[in-house]
């Protein structure tokens, strides 16, 4: 952990990327599920819940930074940041079983293509940023939460790859397959952050 003297102005830069964290998940999660609707693509829609629920995850994380720094409160928004892999990983498995079933196929989605493009750009340097910010303040919260922005990383190269497999062969089944590695990977980091495991 941090001397006090450092983990003030530490803890106020943690606090600032998180602010940014939200923003940009807000407008992330309204065009991607706009554009996901649209389309009717389950993974566009499953990226954009993705980004409200790490919305929502850096609010936890602003709410554990500004509190008291004991191992309850922080055991607490682990878990609860856990809850939130957990949900999208339930909500992303029950609609891709369902589109492949239905066969339902996606439109092709240029604003989707877009935003998978600029997450890829925006998210891992966030990402490193909360990372290293967390190993100097020895925050597991703070961990968590830039393996939550790194999975979204990943989301966007899984939905890039989805979104352009649809429109440039015409792999229908390519869309829920890949929201499927969405849902695998949001459960693989949510028992992370419930065990409190947050190594790399």
């Amino acid at each position: 952990m941090a001397t006090a003297e450092a983990a003030t102005p530490l803890v106020r830069r943690a606090v600032r990327l998180e602010y940014f964290t939200i923003t940009w998940n807000v407008i992330e999660a309204v065009v991607a599920i706009g554009a996901g609707i649209a389309a009717g693509s389950i993974a566009l829609v499953g990226f954009g819940f993705d980004s409200s629920i790490e919305g929502f995850a850096a609010a936890v994380v602003i709410w554990q930074l500004r509190g008291t720094h004991d191992e309850e409160r922080e055991q607490r928004a682990l878990r609860i940041i856990a809850v939130t892999f957990f949900v999208l990983a339930a909500y992303v498995v029950f609609e891709s079983v369902r589109d492949l079933v239905t066969n339902a196929e996606p439109e092709t989605s240029a604003i989707g293509v877009g935003v998978a493009l600029v997450s890829i750009i925006v998210m891992p340097t966030l990402g490193f940023a909360k990372k290293r910010l967390a190993d100097k303040m020895g925050s597991a919260v703070l961990r968590a939460d830039a393996a939550e922005t790194f999975l979204c990383s990943w989301l966007s190269v899984i939905l890039l790859a989805g979104l352009l497999l649809n429109a440039t062969v015409g792999w229908w089944w390519a869309d829920p397959v890949a929201a499927l590695g969405i849902a695998w990977l949001a459960l693989r980091e949510g028992r992370e952050a419930w065990s409190g495991d947050d190594d790399d």
